[in-house]
């Protein structure tokens, strides 16, 4: 299991061709999520965060994917600073022996970190700068991992 939060770039083949080092690797799901521009005049995302804290609580939600599934490798990366339009955020990765455990880790991963995840977004534009409020559809989507 690979957790990083850092300001620094990474590099996306890199990470995913770590976790395809195991023999008993069949599957390899990988997710980057990138700095949109939806409404035109985004000059930058500032991504803040809880040192410490934050690390300790995606750790969490990625010792709960290898609780869940028959994982062989776990990667979240999600960036903080400031990060331009086009820029990779956060990346999440899943290695199992079968897709089906690999993609829906991932998908739990990826819901977990859209909604709980202790990260704030502020949109600087020319106007201004806006802090990004929690989407209705991420917190919705956490209901599918009930169990």
């Amino acid at each position: 299991m690979r957790v990083v939060v850092s300001d620094a770039p990474f590099d996306l083949g890199a990470e995913a061709a770590a976790l395809e080092a195991g023999p008993e690797t069949g599957a390899v799901v990988t997710f980057t999520g990138r700095v949109r521009d939806v409404a035109g005049g985004l000059r930058w995302m500032e991504i803040e965060h809880y040192p410490g804290m934050t690390e300790r609580a995606l750790e969490g939600i990625a010792r709960e994917a290898t609780d869940r599934w028959p994982l062989s490798g776990v990667t979240v990366i999600h960036r903080h600073g400031r990060l331009a339009p086009g820029d990779r955020i956060m990346m999440v990765a899943t290695a199992s022996r079968h897709r089906e455990a690999a993609f829906e880790a991932a998908a739990f991963l990826m819901d977990y970190l859209k909604s709980r995840a202790p990260f704030w977004k502020k949109e600087v534009t020319e106007d201004g700068a806006e802090w990004v409020a929690a989407a209705e559809k991420d917190e919705a989507a956490l209901g599918r991992w009930d169990s």
